[in-house]
């Protein structure tokens, strides 16, 4: 088949925290962020469309306090920088993609615990797969301007010895945390997938092109809360709605292909406070459909999950549809995720807040399941004029004309995730007789 990737990392900005760009990268470090007590003060950078970024001064391994160690000290100042990680995880999810992708059993989470780092592989990507290399895409740019004024390009080198003393460069000369991150990167790791093994599915690397969302709801994971309790199933915050997503896309039609989302931070065992990761993947292509979930039934009690700010007019044109059963979470890859585990029967957004890799890869696993993903906006109007089969799906290939940055690449009409056609029905209808009140 040709196959199935996960553990990379999204681009999701926290006003709270002025626009902060970087990477935490639980791809790295997916079984214990506090294991390995890496700090992160303030980040300077732009990101792939030329926004100034600028982070406060955080910790991975406790995300609720700053560190200072003999081996990481304070910064003299909140500007001093350590490194825009965000860069390097968009860069391990595009090898791992281009390495990896559509080989049988080419990805896995150790279902045992533990989670996995992403191997080696730059140079292996660009050999097995050159096709792609200018096709992975991310709002993220390798090139930022560390707190010594060097600019400085983020990449994985040959050897380990060369990425460490880049990364030295990019972490102000933090010889510790350079040579610890290089030796996470390249890792070499065995993927494997026993799902998989059975399949057989060609898809030609000549025609897609990738999204990367290295760490969907990046505020939740820097907030690092792993008490938050579920409600009916859903977790409304906290780090289980920070998740990987990876989609694979046609770059001619713009639609999706192949979809990979991980949950890195899926359950913690404890006393050791270790992370146990997960992952998802659905493949449509062609006539096949694919995916390592089964499809969820259609309740009987239908329910809706909504962004904490959805407008309040949005929610009360829902009422008649859901009654009390709207639901809340952070992170649209999560929300997402809960239609396709069959948590909620749909998921709606009034505003164009997402962005093509937020939704490429769970809009090619909700395919794969039979349902799909479409363009709020646009379905209002078919449904209006009496255009209901098909509803314009979201597609992924062209940017918005006009819109500058990353607004180019969102998904500017609103969405409406789902599984079961009938409901979603039910969600236009419901939405149209209300659609002069949001």
């Amino acid at each position: 088949m040709n196959s199935v990737i996960k553990d990379s990392l999204d681009p999701q900005v926290d006003d709270s925290v002025s626009r902060y760009d970087f990477l935490l990268l639980p791809c790295l470090f997916p079984t214990s962020p506090a294991k390995h007590n890496i700090p992160l003060f303030g980040v300077r950078g732009k990101d792939a469309f030329g926004e100034v970024k600028t982070a406060r001064r955080l910790n991975l391994g406790d995300p609720e306090r700053s560190a200072a160690s003999p081996e990481f000290p304070a910064p003299a100042r909140a500007e001093h920088t350590i490194t825009c990680f965000r860069s390097v995880g968009a860069e391990l999810g595009s090898r791992l993609l281009a390495r990896q992708a559509w080989t049988p059993g080419a990805a896995s989470c150790d279902p045992a615990g533990g989670g996995s780092s992403p191997g080696a592989g730059a140079r292996a990507a660009r050999r097995q797969f050159p096709e792609l290399q200018d096709h992975i895409r991310g709002e993220e740019s390798n090139k930022f301007e560390n707190g010594l004024g060097e600019t400085v390009v983020v990449q994985v080198c040959p050897t380990q010895q060369e990425t460490a003393a880049l990364l030295e460069k990019v972490l102000d000369r933090k010889q510790a945390a350079a040579e610890l991150l290089a030796a996470a990167i390249h890792q070499e790791v065995v993927l494997s997938d026993p799902a998989l093994d059975d399949v057989a599915v060609t898809i030609s690397t000549e025609s897609m092109a990738v999204w990367i969302d290295p760490i969907d709801s990046t505020n939740q994971y820097i907030r690092g809360r792993g008490d938050v309790l579920p409600v009916d199933g859903i977790y409304p915050s906290g780090l289980r709605s920070a998740l990987v997503l990876i989609g694979v896309y046609n770059r001619h039609s713009g639609e999706p292909v192949l979809g990979i989302i991980n949950e890195p931070f899926f359950k913690e065992k404890l006393p050791a406070r270790r992370w146990q990761s997960k992952y998802h993947w659905g493949i449509s292509y062609g006539g096949t459909r694919l995916s390592s979930l089964s499809r969820p039934q259609l309740r009987t009690s239908p329910r809706v999950v909504l962004s904490s700010n959805e407008k309040v007019a949005l929610q009360e044109a829902l009422t008649p549809l859901y009654g009390q059963q709207l639901c809340f979470a952070s992170g649209a890859g999560y929300k997402m995720l809960c239609v396709a585990l069959g948590l909620a029967d749909a998921y709606v957004l009034s505003e164009g807040s997402t962005f093509k890799w937020d939704s490429c890869g769970p809009h090619a696993i909700l395919l794969a399941l039979g349902g799909g993903m479409v363009d709020l906006s646009e379905a209002l109007k078919s449904w209006q004029a009496g255009q209901r089969k098909p509803l314009p799906e979201l597609t992924y290939n062209k940017p918005v004309e006009g819109a500058l940055g990353a607004e180019r690449w969102a998904n500017q009409g609103g969405l409406v995730a789902y599984i079961h056609r009938e409901h979603l029905e039910a969600v236009m209808a419901t939405l149209a007789a209300a659609a002069n009140t949001f």
